[in-house]
């Protein structure tokens, strides 16, 4: 039974209720209506109906609650429309109704840009810069706007003022540069980027990778390099302004000035690991064997009790043996010579992983340069048969006999060897690198289909090297059975790159002749029957060929000929630029005429911007124009 005090407050309940439902359906009424003209304000807005919406715009704008809702559209729309002193009036409205909302005083500076009056804009700009300059988070938003409104030299100036309050240049780092990025100021952006990476050098790599997306231009990596060579000097002990001047030189290829920033990055960080073995392998892989053997020597020399030695030891003699391979005719002494050097280093660390890959070495050179094909397998078994062997090196030595007895003319071996280091290495690089051999062992015996089955496989292979690799054979092999399904001509020219594999140059240079005529060889001495077919899509391959043929052999002038060939008959072809580089490297480095060589490098530099040899032809230009000598301190 209920008392007659709780009814009374049960009926005092009912009615604040009531009084209070009474009160807010006004205002939710009108704020329904108010979406519902919104809305229809943004519908003649978006049908060019643009008036209409201004008049819908101003009737809302008269309650101030509707600001936060309208007011970006309804400023936007009377500055499209030219109603600046309009606009100027509703903002000064709106400042005068809440004074602390930064945001409407800058865009009464943007109603006066977009009405012409620079001046008065700069000084409004100016004032909320000033006036907020000791908020940094504030500022970060003032800048944010203009920057919005690309008004980018404000947004600037809005952080340079903070940075100024605060006496601290580390603010807004990346901001900065990304503005001065927008503004085209490539000299600021890189001083902020340099300002950024000093203060966490942990982001080094960070900042490395944007300047190399950044930098395009051979002269804006050469203007960093002065830059940060003048921060090296001033900032002897910084380890970021060494490491990024190490960097910069290996983006140009200039392999001797990373080398000469190594040594002395090393001698004064003393860090574990060397910096110079690092430059070194970086030059070997990138064929510069001078610098390669330069640093590999220095460390040598100078870490003789470190981890580094091995490493650089055998680096050392690699690089002068691909010095050797590249100094043509190849002298048997100077092989001899380099096998005796990776013996001495096998003998001396006869247990050390770097000691197998000695011995990987020395079987090659035994089985390619000296043709003793039985002592290069020996050496491989070596690798397959010791138990302390990683799987991965007694694969590479498989692949590698593989080869051998490719040039013992036992194809079937070599596929069997092929075919184990597939199963025992699949999807790995050198589990696809066996397949790309057994594509290319189909190939040479003809049966193109059964090469292309292997090869449609490698062109989604996870090293760019070997997908580009079966790439280019697979072209090969469409272009010159497109219009020849039998294939004749692409079936004597992989007859003779086998012969060359199998170092028989005589032969391969006979049949070389044979088909520049498009005849195929007779197979008897009494046959004289001469058999005619087209060679037209593949003569520029066969020019190529027989240039490196002629180059290994020394006879440079020939292989030049060749090579000029390419491209008088194939100028627009996929060689050209192979052709007119090997031409420059030939004047280069066989035949002593640097200033010749230097217009070639010119010339393909003009012809071919977008080629991959672009980066190396340049770094040659500059070489020989004296761009890389050594400083008298160096």
């Amino acid at each position: 039974m209920h008392s007659p005090y709780n009814t009374y407050l049960k009926y005092i309940f009912n009615s604040i209720t009531l009084v209070c439902l009474l009160c807010v359906l006004p205002t939710i009424h009108s704020f329904a209506q108010n979406t519902d003209e919104i809305q229809i304000a943004k519908e003649y807005a978006l049908k060019g109906e643009k008036e209409k919406a201004i008049k819908v715009y101003e009737d809302l704008a008269r309650n101030f609650v509707n600001i936060p809702l309208i007011h970006n559209d309804y400023l936007n729309l009377m500055l499209d429309l030219g109603k600046y002193k309009d606009a100027e009036n509703y903002v000064d409205r709106l400042i005068r109704k809440q004074d602390d909302r930064f945001t409407y005083r800058l865009d009464l500076g943007l109603v006066y840009i977009r009405a012409g009056d620079v001046q008065k804009a700069e000084k409004q700009f100016k004032s909320v810069i000033k006036s907020n300059a000791n908020d940094i988070y504030r500022i970060k938003s003032i800048s944010d706007y203009l920057a919005s409104q690309r008004l980018t030299d404000y947004a600037v100036m809005a952080m340079q003022e903070a940075r100024q309050v605060h006496s601290n240049n580390s603010l807004f780092t990346l901001e900065l540069a990304n503005l001065y990025r927008l503004q085209g100021n490539r000299d600021a952006m890189v001083g902020e980027y340099l300002n950024y990476v000093t203060q966490t050098p942990g982001n080094i790599n960070y900042v490395k990778n944007l300047l190399q997306i950044l930098l395009t231009k051979p002269e804006e990596m050469e203007a960093l390099e002065r830059l940060l060579y003048d921060e090296a000097q001033k900032n002897p002990n910084s380890e970021v302004y060494a490491d990024l001047l190490i960097w910069v030189n290996l983006q140009q290829k200039n392999f001797y000035g990373a080398f000469i920033q190594a040594r002395a990055y090393d001698k004064r960080f003393k860090n574990e690991f060397s910096k110079t073995l690092e430059i070194a392998n970086i030059a070997l892989s990138n064929e510069d064997f001078e610098n390669a053997d330069r640093g590999f020597s220095y460390v040598v020399k100078e870490y003789s009790n470190t981890d580094n030695y091995l490493p650089a030891r055998l680096g050392q003699i690699r690089a002068r043996e691909a010095k050797v391979k590249r100094s043509y005719p190849i002298k048997k002494d100077s092989v001899r010579y380099l096998i005796g050097e990776y013996q001495s280093f096998i003998e001396s660390y006869p247990e050390n992983p770097n000691a197998y890959e000695a011995i990987l070495n020395q079987a090659l050179l035994y089985g390619y340069q000296l043709d003793e094909k039985d002592a290069a397998i020996d050496k491989l078994n070596v690798l397959i048969e010791n138990p302390r062997v990683a799987p991965y090196v007694k694969a590479k030595a498989k692949l590698e006999m593989g080869d051998i007895y490719m040039l013992k003319e036992e194809p079937w071996e070599s596929t069997l060897l092929y075919s184990q280091v597939e199963r025992s290495q699949r999807e790995t690089p050198i589990g696809y690198e066996a397949k790309l051999r057994n594509a290319k062992l189909s190939y040479y015996k003809g049966e193109f289909a059964l090469a292309q089955e292997h090869l449609d496989i490698l062109k989604e292979a996870t090293t760019r090297e070997i997908a580009n690799d079966a790439m280019d054979l697979s072209i090969r092999i469409k272009e010159n059975t497109a219009f020849d399904s039998t294939g004749t001509a692409l079936k004597e020219y992989a007859a003779i790159e086998l012969l060359l594999h199998q170092n028989k140059v005589d032969s391969a240079l006979m049949r070389i002749t044979d088909l520049k005529k498009g005849i195929l060889p007779t197979k008897h001495p009494a046959d004289s029957t001469l058999s005619k077919f087209s060679n037209a899509t593949i003569l520029d391959d066969v020019y190529w060929l027989e240039a490196q043929i002629r180059l290994k052999q020394g006879e440079f002038d020939q292989a030049y000929a060749l090579l000029q060939k390419i491209l008088d008959e194939y100028g627009e072809d996929i060689l050209a630029d192979d052709a007119l580089f090997t031409q420059g490297d030939i004047l280069e480095n066989y035949k002593n005429e640097k200033t010749a060589a230097m217009e070639i490098y010119r010339e393909f530099l003009n012809r071919f911007p977008g080629s991959v040899y672009a980066a190396e032809a340049r770094k040659r230009y500059r070489n020989l124009r004296g761009d890389f000598d050594p400083k008298p301190n160096q």
